[in-house]
């Protein structure tokens, strides 16, 4: 082999070496600094890509998820509402069965209207304050649209029908003089509880049915989760492993460089020779 020192040909390997070892061991500083294996696209441009579909189903699933208990809260006030509408309505009921007797003269029979005209009034100011965050609820034929899903496609609707003293035909008590006009306003209120208790059902189901969409958002967001964290998670033993050996390569690359600038220090004794 020919002596030479113009191209120190061990003293390259030994610096390609040890530029290689100084990378590796970055790339494994920046993992366990960072928790992540994906620092940059050049970490794994694929699995980059994967992770932030995973990433954004991810988010998307636990805000939809806030969206169905947003929603629940919001049909469970109207149910709330309805609920207290249906105990005025038990009680309109008993003052018709009361004044549907003779036992009650013309002025018993006002006092019942009297009552009956404030329970009405009550109704009325239940569905003008019925409200969700500042949103009438039941003063109106509504849609409601509940985005339930990562996906745009993923939502519930649920209508609700107005709810007044007018609407559930009970409004007038101005005729209720008489037995026969009181035994006509029980069958009257009837329908009205009739309709409340629908009212309630509706809105008892979805109630029901967003438990289960909470529940099925949530074991899918562990998954998506479990997913992600597998793609960019830095795996501590591996990496520790990977630098504790980088280091020790490290050190040797650095004594071999010195040792190869070293060895062409034995031309100068051909020289002095």
């Amino acid at each position: 082999m020919a002596l030479s020192v113009a191209t120190n040909v061990g003293a390259l390997a030994a610096a390609k070496s040890a530029s290689n070892v100084n990378k590796s061991m970055e790339t494994s500083m920046s993992r366990l600094a960072s928790g992540s294996r994906l620092n940059s696209a050049a970490d794994d441009s694929a699995g980059l890509a994967i992770a932030s579909r995973l990433t954004a189903e991810s988010r998307g699933l636990d805000m939809a998820s806030r969206n169905a208990a947003d929603a629940q809260a919001m049909i469970n006030t109207i149910e709330s509402s309805h609920k207290e509408i249906d105990a005025i309505l038990q009680r309109m009921r008993e003052l018709a069965v009361q004044g549907a007797s003779d036992t009650n003269g013309t002025a018993d029979r006002t006092n019942i209207r009297t009552e009956l005209n404030a329970l009405i009034s009550e109704i009325d100011d239940i569905k003008t304050d019925t409200k969700w965050a500042g949103q009438a609820l039941i003063s109106a034929s509504t849609d409601f649209v509940y985005q339930t899903g990562d996906a745009s496609s993923e939502n519930i609707t649920v209508t609700t029908s107005l709810v007044s003293t007018s609407a559930l035909s009970v409004s007038t008590t101005s005729s209720l003089t008489s037995a026969a006009n009181f035994t006509s306003y029980i069958g009257t209120v009837n329908s009205a509880i009739a309709t409340i208790a629908t009212y309630r059902a509706n809105y008892g189901a979805v109630s029901n049915r967003l438990d289960h969409t909470m529940s099925n958002l949530a074991t899918n967001s562990e998954a998506v989760k479990a997913s992600l964290g597998r793609i960019q998670d830095t795996d501590f033993a591996q990496e520790t492993t990977n630098l504790a050996k980088q280091q020790i390569l490290q050190q040797a690359a650095t004594s071999m460089l010195a040792q190869a600038n070293a060895s062409k220090q034995t031309i100068l004794s051909l020289l002095q020779g």
